[in-house]
C-alpha cells in the first residue's frame, strides 16, 4: 500500500523549509498544502489542537507536529540518506545545537530587529556571541553533518536565508565575512547547486527572494507597531 504523505505549511517558514528539505533529501512524495495563517483551516486546527501551528506532517493519517521532531520523525521512518549522525554523542550534540539555535539565536535576533538604541546594541552582541558558538561546530567541515547536509545544516537553515532578508528589511547585517568566515563559507555552499548534490533540494525549498521579502517586511512592519 502507498505511504500518504502530507505537509500543512505555510511557503515562507522557516519551519516549514526544514521540513519540505528533509522530505526531498529523503526523496519521499508529499502533498503540500499551504495554510493562511491569518485564517487557519479547521483540518490544521483539528491536527495540531495543543498549539495550532505549522508545520504539521500527516504520515498515513497520524499527524506530527514541531518541526525538529518532525525531522527525527522523517529520520527514523525513512532510513535512507539518515540526517542525524549514526554516533550516539554526535547525535545528542546536534541535537542541542538545533535546540539552542530555536531557544536562543532565534529570540536573541528577533530583539535585535525589533529593539532600538543600547537595547538593540546589547542584543547584537548577544546574538553574535551565540553565532560564534555555533559557528565553531562548523569548524574543520563543509557541513554541519561533515560532507553532506544534515539534520543541524537544516535546523541551521534560518540562518542562511532569513538573516539574508531581514538584513535588507531592517537595515542591519549580523553575519559578515568579517565576523563568521566559516557561518560565511557553509552559506555559499548551501547556495552553490554545484557543491554537492544536497544543494539543488535546498534552492528549491527556498522562497522566492521578493516575495520573501515583501513578507518579512510586512510582519516586521507589524511587530514594530505592536511592540509601541
Amino acid at each position: 500500500m502507498a505511504e500518504e504523505v502530507k505537509l500543512f505549511g505555510m511557503w515562507a517558514s522557516s519551519y516549514n523549509l526544514r521540513i519540505e528539505l528533509a522530505l526531498k533529501l529523503k526523496g519521499m512524495p508529499y502533498e503540500y498544502i499551504e495554510e493562511d495563517l491569518s485564517n487557519k483551516s479547521n483540518v490544521l486546527l483539528q491536527l495540531n489542537s495543543v498549539h495550532e501551528k505549522i508545520p504539521v506532517l500527516v504520515h498515513n493519517g497520524k499527524p506530527i507536529m514541531e518541526s525538529l521532531v518532525i525531522l527525527e520523525y522523517i529520520d527514523e521512518t525513512w532510513k535512507n540518506n539518515p540526517l542525524l549522525p549514526q554516533d550516539p554523542y554526535e547525535r545528542a550534540t546536534a541535537r542541542f545545537w538545533a535546540k539552542f539555535i530555536d531557544e536562543k539565536i532565534q529570540p536573541t535576533a528577533r530583539n535585535v530587529n525589533l529593539a532600538e538604541g543600547k537595547e538593540q546594541e546589547e542584543a547584537v552582541e548577544e546574538c553574535c556571541q551565540q553565532l560564534k558558538r555555533l559557528e565553531n561546530e562548523l569548524k574543520g567541515k563543509s557541513f554541519f553533518g561533515s560532507d553532506t547536509v544534515g539534520y543541524l545544516d537544516i535546523a541551521a537553515l534560518v540562518i542562511a536565508f532569513w538573516f539574508e532578508v531581514v538584513r535588507e528589511v531592517v537595515g542591519l547585517e549580523l553575519v559578515t565575512e568579517e565576523r563568521f568566515p566559516i557561518l560565511c563559507k557553509w552559506i555559499g555552499k548551501l547556495q552553490n547547486i554545484d557543491a554537492v548534490n544536497e544543494c539543488a533540494a535546498v534552492n528549491e525549498c527556498r522562497p522566492p527572494k521578493e516575495e520573501h521579502f515583501n513578507n518579512i517586511r510586512t510582519r516586521f512592519e507589524a511587530a514594530k507597531a505592536d511592540s509601541k
